[in-house]
């Protein structure tokens, strides 16, 4: 019974608190059930040696359970309540160690733990090059790092590694970037020094041009959280970083998305060494080093291969060879479908060794 002095309106949310309260219980036991039938399947992915993160196998489920009606459930919203149920999951099959392109607030970290959840454990690491040596050396069983950036293009030290390793892609992470401008500085006047990631001050231009900050000098460091850092500790500096690093690192925010573009994005990849199965909405990536590449014609008989399996190419980067012959070239590309696909299994058979394989992984819609 509602107390004597309780409106009508106070006595309707009452009421409706409690419908929420016994839903909240039937919701804890039915991911109890679900978390007990995850671990059975990890005993037995345990005995079998298969890899405990199936990307395919999740963007199905997410797939599966936006098509069904749910009134205030959008399809992002699905995604990032499960992403978080699937990262529980993973974690009580096998606890994950996941290595990505650090410090702590960069949107690296921030593209992982929308992927790995908060109870992953990370390990952050201050160069791209150092996150590939990690999962090599066994140190992690997951990487991300930054591939390309819809603005900037290609993240040449990923390729390069890429191009040099045996671990493959094994999904992809679009993320909207959003950069700010911090300082402790109360006035532009005062700011002698600008730290950031040598990618972020290109994607700033305009800002930088319209507040007169194009001479200033600019720091290029690892990442846009340890620029937030640096700036912390250099009184007459500012940092291009993300409002998260910002607020990580008590910088105060002087501007918010100073970004060129609003719909800049970063594209992600999640590095390990296994290899997914077909999802049936995969993309490739591979490194072609061409024999002969200097005949004219060589690169268009490759080019015309896919034309002909009517495989359809999203990008194509020419990147240098660590060679003696420092001209020497390759082409990182990405095109849809899987490799096990008999048409693009084809392609690998006529090309031989002078495809690398990168990994197969499901596509995800920028």
């Amino acid at each position: 019974m509602p107390r004597p002095d309780t409106t009508p309106d106070e006595a309707l949310i009452a009421r409706l608190r409690k419908q929420i309260d016994s839903i909240d219980e039937k919701l804890l036991a039915l991911l109890d059930s679900r978390l007990e039938i995850v671990a059975q399947i990890g005993a037995a992915k345990l005995k079998s040696n298969a890899s405990i993160y199936r990307p395919e196998r999740e963007l199905a489920i997410i797939d599966r359970l936006s098509s069904l009606p749910a009134k205030h459930l959008s399809k992002d919203a699905i995604e990032a309540i499960y992403q978080e149920i699937f990262a529980i999951s993973r974690n009580l099959e096998l606890p994950e160690k996941v290595a990505y392109l650090g410090p702590v607030g960069s949107y690296t970290h921030q593209a992982a733990e929308s992927r790995f959840g908060a109870m992953s454990e990370y390990l952050p690491i201050n160069t791209i090059s150092a996150v590939f040596n990690a999962l090599e050396s066994k140190q992690a069983r997951y990487g991300v790092v930054p591939i390309e950036n819809n603005t900037n293009g290609i993240v040449g030290e990923c390729i390069d590694n890429l191009a040099n390793s045996s671990v493959k892609i094994i999904a992809e992470i679009i993320l909207p970037i959003h950069l700010s401008f911090a300082s402790q500085c109360e006035h532009l006047s005062q700011i002698e020094r600008i730290y950031s990631k040598d990618i972020a001050f290109g994607q700033c231009g305009a800002f930088l041009h319209a507040h007169n900050l194009l001479n200033i000098q600019q720091i290029p460091v690892e990442s846009t959280a340890k620029a937030a850092q640096l700036a912390t500790q250099d009184p007459k500096s500012a940092a291009i970083c993300s409002h998260i690093a910002a607020k990580l690192y008590h910088l105060p925010l002087m501007f918010s998305h100073i970004q060129d573009s609003q719909g800049n994005k970063t594209r992600f990849v999640i590095l390990s060494d296994f290899h997914n199965p077909p999802s049936g909405r995969d993309k490739t990536s591979i490194f072609a080093r061409l024999q002969g590449f200097e005949k004219a014609g060589t690169l268009l008989r490759f080019l015309e291969s896919f034309s002909r399996a009517n495989i359809n190419l999203t990008k194509i980067d020419s990147r240098p060879i660590r060679s003696k012959n420092s001209f020497d070239s390759g082409f990182y590309m990405d095109f849809m479908g899987h490799r096990d696909d008999e048409k693009i299994a084809k392609i690998f058979e006529e090309w031989g060794e002078q495809i690398q394989w990168l990994g197969s992984y499901p596509h995800i819609d920028s």
